[in-house]
């Protein structure tokens, strides 16, 4: 037998080996875990920019004032102008990802990860301890403060998407059909 033809053997049999170990290795189990419920799954994915996955509940920017005062104003300064952490409100438009100071209008292209990241880090000293309507009122008073919504608005799961961002087009965005 040629060499090039053991060659050609050998590779056949060597990716027909690893063919049949694979369809062996999918199909065992190790009789332990769960799938975990949809309840629980929910919590390791953000809402897409067109509100799937925006969970229940409301708040208007009046509560998110009373919300903002107990629990942001230490660290993002009254009326969100800044404090020990980053300013909320006001900056100008960015000329370049470095330039300018970051904030809610000028920079965030979605309303829905605003609301994630208050949801998911907010207050930084008890993460995730804001109930959905606590951060829904919170996004409401921030994004009034930013001009992007009236003083007297609503968010909820509808109306949040809606909010139109400036800096939506700032971003080239892909995202699943379905979640």
């Amino acid at each position: 037998m040629s060499i090039n033809i053991r060659r050609v053997l050998g590779v056949a049999l060597t990716v027909a080996a690893s063919a049949a170990f694979a369809a062996g290795a999918q199909k065992a189990t190790f009789g332990f875990g769960a799938t975990p419920p949809e309840t629980e799954l929910v919590r390791f994915f953000s809402p897409l920019p067109d509100g799937r996955g925006l969970p229940k509940g409301s708040g208007s920017v009046a509560q998110g004032k009373t919300v903002y005062e107990a629990q942001c104003v230490a660290c993002h300064g009254e009326m969100g102008k800044g404090g020990i952490s980053a300013a909320l409100v006001g900056g100008g438009p960015l000329t370049t990802i470095s330039g300018g100071q970051k904030t809610i209008a000028n920079f965030w292209p979605y309303p829905t990860t605003v609301f994630d990241i208050i949801r998911r880090a907010m207050p930084w000293q008890q993460p995730k301890s804001l109930t959905n309507d606590e951060v829904y009122a919170l996004t409401a008073y921030i994004f009034a403060l930013n001009k992007l919504i009236g003083e007297d608005a609503t968010m909820n799961a509808e109306t949040l998407p809606a909010v139109r961002m400036p800096n939506r087009d700032g971003f080239i965005v892909r995202f699943p059909e379905k979640m």
